[in-house]
């Protein structure tokens, strides 16, 4: 099955997470654009090109069998 970006929500986080690993978009820039959706294409951009660039053996799943 391929990895997906997924949209989670949790009490302490809300954001975008790899479906296979533990991969975690992190935006590292300001948001910047003349308008929202200039500021919204940028985000995503952003979002897509590192979710894409990512590799899920660097965020591996905890085993919670093994706690």
């Amino acid at each position: 099955m391929p990895r997906e970006l997924v949209w989670i929500k949790r009490p302490n986080f809300e954001g975008f997470v790899c479906s296979e690993c533990e991969w975690v978009f992190k935006s590292t820039s300001a948001l910047v654009g003349k308008t929202f959706d200039q500021m919204k294409e940028t985000y995503e951009a952003e979002r897509d090109k590192e979710f894409a660039a990512h590799a899920c053996s660097k965020f591996p799943r905890a085993n919670k069998l093994n706690k």
